[in-house]
């Protein structure tokens, strides 16, 4: 329904009149059909995609659409190549990337010199602050255009549009709604046209709406309150399903679950979460419930980040799902994490301990005189490299922070724990 209503003509888009009336910077560039390079920043549903069609539908042009979510340099030199044969026919091109935010910067190079010899005019769409997500040699060839989350006046226009329409909407069934719901659908759109529209479909589908019914069919606001949790996977970067959706990643890791690890991977992605967030879980997983049970892990997630650092997405995408699956199939043990945080708990408790005068620093002959670094012994002069002496305050001699567990390579470091005790405790000074 969202794309079948799609407007084909820019007086036909509500909400962004600041930009389409007649006398605003679209309703001139339409008269005109001359068209500088565009940036279309604004929220989800907010008619960046539509605006885009529109201007390049009035300016003759052929229009490419790509999606940065799921291309990359490979689709952008496949669009320079038709632009070229399109020109040779005095055919204009303009590219229109959809969430270019998600090209990293080499990305972005790659269409910087298309743009600045004109065959290509991009269209970019984002709902990320251009100023910080765009390459700025690319943006000064762009203008940007400022798109607002629709408001209640103009999502209705856009309801009461699609249940009358009999060619594009949903004109040919007999609809009725319970009192308050399309104002709930409103409400809930939250200013996502795409949103309503999609909601306002599947409560009608819920509701068993034929075309051309016999009778009328009645949308009910549990018919809307159903259709809107199902309407799409809903993300909020920094709100509650941001945290819900990290949870599950790292709880599936936990677990040992490979499966569950890769979906929720893949969810974030999907839904726009930045890559780089979910390469610094993976790094923080591979420390917190990996530890040394698994040396390994810290490498892998830490390679998976400097993967989509260097690829860029999506193809950095596949290096953060195979960090996800090698943690969730590694041996698992807390006992670095438990290990800090009793360090740290006891530090507080305990508060600024002296170091032992032997391991002082003393590049002074007074701080010599003073004791520092007395009594010091070097320990790859003793056998084993192991002259026992302890590294703690005093006070907190036999204190035992890090205890590795039989699982993993910690199998091993426990005995190698245990044999190090063992001869500290036979060449302890003193004895």
């Amino acid at each position: 329904l969202a794309d079948r209503m799609r407007p084909r003509r820019l007086e036909d888009v509500v909400g962004q009149e600041h930009l389409t009336a007649p006398d605003r910077m679209l309703g001139r560039l339409a008269r005109s059909g001359a068209f500088p390079s565009l940036i279309f920043w604004g929220p989800p549903g907010s008619g960046k995609t539509t605006l885009a069609r529109i201007l390049a539908a009035g300016a003759g042009a052929r229009f490419v659409g790509i999606s940065a979510v799921s291309a990359g340099v490979k689709e952008v030199r496949e669009a320079v190549r038709s632009a070229q044969t399109a020109r040779r026919t005095g055919k204009r091109t303009i590219l229109f990337l959809d969430e270019i935010h998600r090209f990293n910067k080499a990305q972005q190079d790659a269409l910087l010199p298309h743009v600045e010899s004109g065959l290509l005019t991009l269209f970019g769409a984002t709902t990320e602050n251009p100023s910080f997500e765009v390459n700025s040699a690319l943006l000064s060839r762009c203008r940007v255009l400022v798109l607002k989350p629709l408001g209640k006046e103009a999502l209705s226009r856009l309801l009461r549009r699609a249940v009358e329409d009999p060619r594009h909407g949903l004109g040919t069934m007999r609809l009725e709604f319970e009192e308050g719901t399309e104002e709930f659908l409103v409400e809930r759109a939250d200013g996502d046209a795409r949103r309503l529209l999609t909601s306002l479909e599947i409560a009608v589908e819920l509701a068993g709406a034929k075309t051309e019914a016999a009778s009328p069919v009645r949308i009910t606001r549990d018919h809307a309150r159903e259709a809107l949790q199902a309407a799409s996977l809903r993300y909020d970067r920094a709100g509650e399903e941001h945290y819900n959706l990290i949870s599950a990643l790292h709880k599936s890791v936990r677990a040992s679950d490979p499966q569950g690890a890769t979906y929720w991977v893949e969810r974030m992605l999907v839904a726009g979460e930045d890559p780089l967030y979910v390469a610094r879980r993976l790094v923080r997983m591979a420390v917190e419930d990996v530890g040394l049970a698994d040396p390994g892990a810290l490498p892998q997630a830490m390679a998976a980040q400097q993967a989509v650092h260097f690829l860029g997405m999506p193809e950095g995408g596949a290096a953060l799902v195979q960090a996800a699956v090698y943690l969730a199939l590694a041996p698992k043990s807390n006992r670095v994490y438990e290990a800090e945080k009793k360090a740290k708990h006891v530090i507080e408790e305990t508060g600024s301990l002296p170091v032992p005068l032997s391991f002082r620093n003393a590049p002074t002959g007074l701080m010599k005189q003073l004791g520092y670094g007395r009594d010091y012994r070097y320990d790859h002069d003793a056998p084993d490299a192991v002259s026992g002496q302890e590294g703690l305050p005093d006070s907190l001699a036999g204190t035992r922070f890090y205890e590795p567990t039989d699982r993993g390579f910690e199998k091993e470091l426990a005995k190698r724990l245990e044999r190090l005790e063992r001869i500290r405790r036979s060449r302890k000074p003193g004895k």
